[in-house]
């Protein structure tokens, strides 16, 4: 069965490079682009973390998906929160009505991006820099198998941007 590439959706752990990888893929393809955490801070003016913080989880996952199931344009790349896939069935809706392309980095290389990025995420936030590793271990363990539903699944690892995207171009047979 044909890839729907009317809609490509960007799953994988956190700091797996997402919108940076789905921006640069929506410019080469000629589609819009929507970052799904930029999009919850806009539509509920806050920080995903204050709204962690005050209504908690549950509540951002909910909300969240029915951000997801609001996206109804075609030609959109849409870098999907880390948890997206993980909940209310998200992850069937993705792959009904898109590609969803799994960006893979193992723990070592998760934890490297943690310890580099300018902004921790909620889920990070409380944890010391020596918790974070089992943290982030085991949470991909119990992610992997929504991220591995996948159509396309790309080992980042070191590789720098445009090769990333150039490979997802080409795996996507556009």
């Amino acid at each position: 069965m044909p890839m729907d590439i009317s809609r490509i959706f960007l799953v994988g752990y956190m700091y797996s490079g997402k919108s940076t990888v789905g921006n640069l893929l929506a410019q080469q393809l000629g589609y819009s682009f929507i970052d799904l955490d930029q999009a919850f801070e806009q539509r509920y003016h806050t920080h995903i973390t204050l709204f962690f913080q005050r209504y908690g989880e549950a509540a951002f996952r909910q909300l969240e998906s029915v951000m997801l199931r609001s996206i109804t344009d075609s030609q959109v790349v849409v870098a999907t929160g880390g948890g997206t896939p993980c909940y209310h069935d998200n992850m069937d809706y993705i792959l009904t009505h898109g590609t969803a392309v799994y960006l893979q980095l193992t723990t070592d290389e998760l934890c490297e991006r943690v310890a580099h990025a300018s902004r921790t995420r909620p889920l990070l936030a409380h944890l010391q820099p020596a918790e974070r590793a089992t943290f982030v271990g085991n949470q991909l363990r119990q992610r992997e198998a929504f991220y591995n539903r996948a159509q396309i699944k790309i080992a980042v690892h070191t590789t720098p941007v445009v090769p990333l995207v150039n490979t997802i171009v080409s795996r996507l047979s556009i």
